[in-house]
């Protein structure tokens, strides 16, 4: 039974065009966020004060993630990319130290640790990771649900393994933020791009740092906008940088971060718990449907749903009015707040033709 504040969120934030089911290539935006996007552009054009954006906007979205995830906004640095966050962990590491990752882990994740060329990376299933960990392990770098099939890690037991010998982890959240509750204060670093499940714009991507993390943490993006006083240190060397995680933030886009505020409040409003039901349940009733017409899903709980070989069928479907993706092969649909049972039954409808 979906809760009644899914109910009103849909009916008054969300006014799709299609069966959408790809929210793990990008999420819809509320209205709420479209129209802060809009408001600021319109304060650009015209001239306005302060029409290039407002930092209160982006420390709120630092707030409003921080409560999604569980830590304190001190804790949370913004910026542009998970890319970008990634890099930042890949410069604290020391030459030879060995990075241990899943097989097949989207690329963001792992790219930045590869091209340094001096550290030693090393891929293990994702159903081994944990058993991987060893004591020569610097860093576990891993997704909570994989892009490519949606599969959900086993977090407790890499967290474990991980304590148990020394190694530090980076979780990236980016396919699980916004359905999967999300403990932060659980991981050294965590990484989560916002234009996903958080339905946030693109260009919005969030860092959490434990405070023994940020004592290693290189400030790379050391300008004004990560120094304690930012209006007072915009000429020569930054004197003091933030003393929490803001000193890791990178020089942000506004306009994505006036919709992430909005947005980032929207979830708050309705609750990760309620999403998680109400996903994982669209996602159950769509793998039973599929086993019905004779396809096989990626089996588990995800809100992502991948079917093996079936990516072909992606245009057709896109043709038909129903938006999914096709990754390393497999038709990926992905469920969200704003979805119903009646987009799940579309899609098997355009399915068994």
């Amino acid at each position: 039974m979906e809760t009644s504040a899914i109910d009103q969120v849909r009916a008054t934030e969300f006014a799709s065009g299609t069966t959408y089911l790809n929210t793990s290539t990008c999420g819809l935006l509320p209205r709420r966020a479209v129209e802060a996007v809009k408001a600021l552009a319109d304060d650009g054009g015209a001239g306005v004060r302060g029409g290039a954006g407002s930092f209160e906007s982006v420390d709120s979205a630092r707030a409003g993630f921080a409560g999604l995830a569980g830590v304190a906004p001190a804790r949370v640095a913004v910026g542009g990319s998970v890319a970008a966050h990634v890099g930042l962990v890949a410069a604290s590491l020391p030459a030879g130290a060995e990075v241990l990752a899943p097989t097949g882990e989207f690329s963001s994740v792992v790219s930045p640790f590869a091209v340094r060329g001096d550290l030693r990376m090393r891929y293990v299933p994702l159903t081994g990771l944990a058993e991987a960990v060893r004591p020569g392990t610097a860093l576990v770098a891993f997704s909570a649900v994989q892009s490519a099939d949606g599969r959900v890690a086993d977090l407790v037991a890499v967290r474990e393994a991980a304590a148990a010998h020394g190694a530090r982890t980076m979780l990236d959240a980016s396919q699980s933020a916004g359905w999967l509750p999300l403990d932060a204060g659980a991981w050294d670093y965590t990484v989560t791009g916002g234009y996903k499940f958080l339905m946030c714009p693109r260009g919005s991507s969030f860092l959490t740092v434990t405070e023994a993390a940020q004592e290693t943490l290189p400030t790379l993006y050391a300008g004004w906008v990560a120094a304690e006083d930012r209006w007072n240190s915009t000429y020569g060397p930054v004197e003091k940088l933030a003393v929490d995680a803001r000193r890791f933030d990178e020089p942000v886009a506004f306009l994505a971060y006036h919709g992430a505020e909005q947005s980032l409040s929207l979830l708050a409003e309705v609750g990760v718990d309620s999403v998680y039901a109400h996903a994982t349940g669209l996602a159950a009733r769509f793998r039973k449907g599929l086993a019905s017409i004779g396809h096989e899903a990626v089996p588990g709980t995800s809100a992502i749903v991948a079917v093996p070989g079936l990516g072909g069928r992606e245009p057709g479907l896109a043709a038909a009015g129903v938006m999914v993706s096709a990754r390393a092969g497999n038709l990926r649909a992905a469920f969200h707040l704003y979805n119903t049972e009646a987009d799940v039954d579309r899609a098997l409808d355009v399915l068994a033709g």
